[in-house]
């Protein structure tokens, strides 16, 4: 892979975990003032879909075969990397404790490496194996060494279920393009889960309650589109634009791994702008979640730069197994 390249990708994965860890601070206040988070999710993929649309469609000019060609990865994306993983994660949040089912999700990047060795029957290399724990570690001191706890099993397996979709995420990000540009992917996923999210709440399978009016943001009541149209443009629109570019230039297993900054950027902004201490060992946590992606980040496998989960490039790839 060509430095230039990687330098890109690398760049946009930074761009979309600060994007990704600005969601926190500004979906609480809407939490806080009576949203269920099943509609805030829903509201959110909905709108940042609109959002993209533009874009999608003055990226699809004269290539609207390209959509066809990857629409498994469309479908994926949207019913798998978004709706899925956000669905199964909201209810865990409701059987388990929000750390807990944050350090499960977060798990994602153990599950690629793990799916590769197994799959390949090739052990990682010792940098692999090493930043992976480098990394957990500092996940567990970012979230809070509680998070480990015995807690109800069904939100356990819930959390994982997002830790599956969260990696598979990743997976068909990273897949073959087809000529789809990344943010016809991101826009065309996005408006999918938003219409799947919104028919589940329809159908009373999660709580689904919205409320209009203003909502303290920052010590100032604004009205409730505030914190929805930057968590769906910033937290939502870019985060996922910028993250299905990073996954297809630096592969799904270093892209899910610089992912894990996101758990360190929303505790930042939390910090910033909700005022929610950070102690020294958070600090710690951070660090060492970057040594773990600086120790991937060394290796330098024979093959391309590419997790050994991704599928070689095909004109039809086939739908991802099960956001």
């Amino acid at each position: 892979m060509k430095s230039s390249s990687r330098s890109t990708g690398l760049i946009a994965a930074l761009i979309s975990c600060v994007s990704f860890g600005t969601s926190g601070a500004f979906v609480k206040p809407l939490l806080e003032a009576g949203w269920s988070p099943a509609a805030a999710v829903t509201a959110r993929a909905l709108t940042a879909g609109a959002v993209l649309l533009p874009f999608v469609l003055v990226a699809l000019r004269g290539r609207w075969a390209s959509l066809w060609r990857a629409r498994w990865r469309v479908l994926g994306m949207g019913l798998i990397g978004v709706a899925f993983t956000q669905a199964a994660y909201f209810a865990a949040i409701r059987r388990i404790p929000v750390s807990t089912a944050l350090l499960i999700e977060y798990l994602a990047p153990l599950l690629l490496v793990g799916f590769a060795w197994a799959t390949t029957r090739r052990a990682p290399r010792a940098t692999v194996l090493l930043g992976s724990v480098l990394a957990v570690g500092g996940l567990v001191l970012v979230i809070g060494p509680g998070a480990l706890q015995a807690v109800d099993p069904v939100g356990l397996a819930l959390a994982f279920s997002a830790a599956i979709g969260c990696a598979l995420y990743f997976v068909i990000a990273a897949r073959p393009a087809d000529d789809l540009p990344p943010v016809a992917l991101a826009g065309a996923g996005l408006l999918l889960a938003g219409m799947v999210l919104a028919l589940v709440g329809a159908a009373g399978l999660l709580p689904f309650t919205v409320v209009l009016g203003d909502v303290p943001l920052f010590g100032s009541p604004l009205p409730w589109w505030v914190p929805l149209l930057v968590v769906a443009v910033i937290g939502t629109a870019v985060a996922y634009a910028t993250g299905i570019t990073a996954s297809a230039v630096l592969g799904s297993r270093l892209a899910s791994f610089i992912g894990l900054l996101e758990v360190v950027s929303a505790s930042l902004f939390a910090w910033l702008l909700l005022g929610e201490k950070l102690t020294p060992l958070q600090f710690a946590g951070g660090a060492l979640i970057l040594g773990g992606i600086a120790a991937v980040r060394s290796e330098r496998p024979a093959v391309p730069d590419r997790s050994a989960i991704e599928a070689p490039p095909a004109r039809e790839p086939l739908p991802a197994p099960l956001s």
